[in-house]
């Protein structure tokens, strides 16, 4: 599998958030794994998936349905499930598996060359050869070591979207004129490109920073992988915003490249875990020191 994926011979996919289950990935898991002779029986749905209605090759994660009683999901305040408590496998997928449907692309406010699905699965039968991770919180395990990827991603992609608009910016603001001279003599406009810098600054500090540390083989803890993403994605966001204010009505239109770059940015403050759980992550994982 990992052969094909890494050459791009093939299109994967990491399936963990459902309906019920996005910002509270690992205890709201509905999805569940019966075993079945030497093999297991997977049920269940996965929503917001990148790559899912292509994907040829899913990491699926889901629970372990080891009998006990309860259910997965939302419980009330003072509430609690067995299900919460099973443990987490992780298997692979091969799209056409019988019982494995994967959805049509689902519209979406941004990011449009990014295909996003939902995967449905009923029945779908796996031998043990497909189990990647089980015992010891293996499955939760590589979750939170995947969270840690995915979210200097984000820090990274939020940096090409700032640089993409303040270069778009600062072209605009030498072109553009009012009054007999150019925008950018203005001081209010001034002030949005010197912001947008500084923010180009900051995020390209933190993803160097990031590239270095895997350089030198350390592993960012998981409140360094949420503090980046969570400035990252909020300054990505305000650059974007600005820099369709300063193209006027003009950013507004379809036809300028700023109105998509807005739409793209704010989904950087909602996947890989929105703002509010990256502040309820970092705070953990100080306080669990």
């Amino acid at each position: 599998w990992a052969l094909d994926l890494l050459t791009f011979q093939k299109v994967g996919a990491w399936a963990i958030t459902e309906p019920n289950s996005g910002s509270d990935a690992f205890d709201g898991v509905q999805a569940a794994a019966r075993a079945a002779g030497d093999g297991y029986v997977l049920n269940g749905s996965k929503t917001f998936i990148t790559n899912g209605p292509y994907a040829d090759t899913i990491v699926f994660y889901c629970k372990l349905d080891d009998g006990r009683g309860g259910r997965s999901g939302p419980v009330g305040r003072g509430e609690h499930s067995p299900a919460r408590d099973r443990e987490i496998l992780t298997f692979v997928l091969d799209s056409g598996m019988p019982g494995l449907e994967q959805s049509r692309p689902l519209r979406k406010m941004g990011l449009h060359s990014s295909p996003t699905g939902e995967l449905f699965l009923n029945d779908v039968q796996v031998g043990p050869d497909r189990l990647l991770s089980a015992g010891s919180g293996g499955g939760k395990e590589s979750a939170k070591q995947n969270f840690v990827t995915e979210r200097a991603g984000v820090a990274a992609m939020s940096l090409g979207v700032i640089e993409e608009c303040l270069a778009l910016s600062i072209d605009y603001a030498k072109k553009r004129e009012l009054w007999g001279q150019r925008i950018g003599d203005f001081q209010l406009i001034q002030l949005k490109l010197a912001k947008m810098e500084v923010a180009r600054l900051n995020v390209q500090n933190l993803v160097f920073r990031h590239i270095e540390m895997q350089k030198a083989g350390r592993t960012p803890t998981l409140a360094e992988a949420s503090a980046m993403k969570l400035y990252a994605a909020q300054a990505a966001s305000e650059v974007a915003m600005e820099a369709v204010q300063l193209f006027g009505g003009n950013g507004y239109m379809s036809e300028y490249r700023v109105e998509q770059l807005a739409r793209d940015a704010k989904s950087f403050q909602i996947y890989a875990g929105t703002d509010e759980i990256q502040v309820t992550h970092i705070a953990r994982d100080l306080l669990s020191g």
